[in-house]
């Protein structure tokens, strides 16, 4: 299936993705991880982008656009993909409406995963990442074995820059302006489906049953 994941900052779309790519073997699509792989390497476009996601920001239309029409043209993705974390806004919604009709393509659904802000905030200060590998803790639900240490790799986990409480209530209201209105365009476009989020098990079963 061909799968867009919405909801805020610390909704976990990420999590989710991961389960249902291991439920259909279909990949997941992070322009987060595009771009802040772009940054660590020193590209030109990580660049670009450093000073904008240091503050929660948004990078430009034509940057992701053209992102995403090279990606997903990659072979992978002939298994079925997850956006996660675009589209962002809904000139990027009608950008991708677009650019998936020129490549014979169509969305399955639009999946909103629906969150209260306290859980939220709550669920990102507290989240720590692996400067190496990418692997996810928390302080409080899943914290490494060594403190600091990734499990998987031994490198450092560290608390990234947007993921302060200042940055996060500066996501969180970039959200609310640009994102949050893609739930009515696409219940609009017939394709949203909407999950309250839950322990793992509970959200799978709900999305499941629903797609």
């Amino acid at each position: 299936m061909k799968i867009i994941l919405l909801g805020p900052p610390g909704a976990g779309k990420g999590t989710v993705a991961k389960a249902l790519m291991a439920h259909d073997g279909s990949v997941q699509i992070s322009t987060g991880d595009i771009l802040r792989a772009a940054v660590s390497a020193g590209t030109e476009l990580g660049k670009q982008v450093e000073a904008r996601m240091t503050a929660g920001n948004l990078v430009t239309d034509e940057l992701i656009m053209g992102i995403m029409e090279q990606r997903l043209q990659e072979e992978d993705c002939q298994q079925g993909y997850l956006l996660d974390g675009f589209p962002r806004t809904l000139p990027q919604a009608e950008a991708l409406k677009a650019l998936l009709e020129k490549l014979g393509e169509k969305l399955d659904c639009a999946l909103e995963l629906d969150i209260p802000r306290d859980v939220i905030i709550d669920r990102l200060t507290t989240r720590r990442t692996c400067t190496n590998c990418g692997e996810i803790y928390n302080v409080k639900s899943k914290p490494p074995r060594v403190e600091g240490v990734c499990d998987v790799c031994g490198s450092e986990i560290v608390q990234r820059d947007d993921e302060t409480e200042s940055a996060i209530e500066n996501r969180l209201q970039v959200y609310n302006e640009q994102t949050a209105p893609l739930v009515e365009f696409y219940r609009d476009e017939g394709l949203l489906v909407s999950v309250p989020t839950s322990d793992l098990e509970t959200v799978m079963q709900a999305i499941k049953s629903k797609l």
